[in-house]
């Protein structure tokens, strides 16, 4: 038999970290981190346990990239389902949509995602994280920012704050309000994006006429256009 080929072995590797983030994923939603172990986690991967030592420095880390790559999936996955579209504000109100929805769907792995970041170790860079950021930095630039440098950092901060509100245990934002407010700060309109059931909290209307919040950045109009 001859050997695999640098392609074949990049691709079953490919493959099995896939599953460990995958396996991952399921058992912290299902037992939380501290119950999960990294055995648990190579038996449902159908892994050797020493194989997520190669991949991983340890289960935060580990963590961190599997739900980036959830987030990134989600993100995707909501950006182009039907009807596709290429408008900037309908994207925007999609991946709001889609973040906040990981939030309220499973509450025990966000929680756990978000108490990691917040410790010692901090943010791990990964490429699950990089393509999440791509796929948002994409968004912001469809919207039409004019400095995405800028403004991608503001969106990613927003988004984890509100995830935080959600998940705060005692005092959880009520999941309409701080949407209501992520929509009014980027001038959306409330049906855009996924709009739960109930409809906008009292006093917010349901479409925008109003411009963006000023601390937003919109298109400039070119010299040409404004004269």
């Amino acid at each position: 038999m001859s050997p695999r080929s640098a392609s074949v072995n990049e691709e079953l590797r490919r493959r099995s970290r896939e599953r460990l983030l995958q396996a991952t994923v399921e058992l912290v939603d299902e037992r939380g981190y501290e119950a999960t172990t990294l055995a648990d986690i190579a038996a449902r991967a159908g892994s050797a346990r020493g194989l997520i030592s190669y991949y991983f420095p340890g289960k935060r880390q580990l963590l961190q990239s599997a739900v980036h790559r959830l987030m990134h999936r989600t993100l995707a996955e909501a950006l182009e389902r039907e009807p596709r579209t290429e408008d900037g504000r309908e994207r925007l109100a999609r991946a709001i949509d889609a973040i906040l929805g990981l939030a309220e769907r499973r509450p025990v792995l966000m929680r756990t995602h978000m108490a990691g970041i917040l410790q010692a170790e901090g943010f791990v860079r990964c490429p699950e994280q990089q393509r999440l950021a791509e796929l948002l930095r994409d968004t912001v630039t469809r919207y039409g920012s004019d400095d995405v440098d800028t403004d991608y950092p503001l969106l990613r901060a927003l988004l984890m704050g509100a995830v935080v509100a959600v998940l705060l245990p005692g005092a959880p934002m009520p999941m309409a309000r701080l949407r209501s407010e992520l929509f009014q700060r980027y001038g959306l309109d409330w049906e855009q994006g996924t709009p739960p059931g109930g409809g906008p909290p009292d006093g917010v209307p349901v479409t925008r006429t109003a411009l963006p919040d000023r601390s937003v950045r919109v298109p400039r109009q070119s010299s040409k256009s404004s004269k």
